[in-house]
């Protein structure tokens, strides 16, 4: 298998090394590596206390529920101060919200909307989302993870 080439990234191989791999390979016309599952850091990478802003972090701040209905299939953003009214999408402005909910609301704002959230959004720290993640069972994982996360768990006899 060839190695990763330096346009990798942060986490070339001078950095980490392979623990476990998943069963599939990624591939260019000119390169194909195995598809990481767990890395080790050769060095410590001091890890980001402001979470990046994303869809995914979004959700998971919301525990991948509606926050007006509590449902948890078709989750989309929804803006509380609408974009068309000036709003921003930020972690205070914007929450997850199912489309029925979402297309209800429309460019209302909440008070209009007479639609509260359960929760109004903020900015969640990392620690907070680490914690939210941790809700979520163990088969949401792949199982090549399952060796390297969970050590609070009590282990079998």
């Amino acid at each position: 298998m060839p190695t990763s080439p330096p346009a990798a990234g942060r986490l070339s191989s001078s950095t980490r090394t392979s623990v476990r791999n998943y069963d599939k390979s990624v591939h260019s016309p000119t390169f194909e590596m195995q598809l990481p599952s767990v890395v080790s850091l050769k060095t410590f990478v001091k890890p980001s206390t402001h979470p990046a802003f994303t869809r995914f972090n979004v959700f998971l701040r919301d525990r991948f529920a509606c926050q007006y209905c509590g449902a948890r299939d078709d989750l989309t953003f929804d803006h509380l101060i609408p974009r068309s009214r000036g709003g921003t999408t930020t972690w205070v402005n914007v929450i997850a919200a199912c489309s029925p909910c979402n297309l209800k609301k429309g460019s209302m704002t909440i008070e209009e909307a007479h639609m509260f959230p359960a929760q109004m959004p903020f900015q969640p720290t990392v620690h907070h989302l680490h914690r939210n993640g941790r809700m979520f069972p163990p088969n949401y994982l792949h199982e090549s993870w399952l060796d390297y996360l969970y050590w609070d768990t009590e282990l079998e006899p």
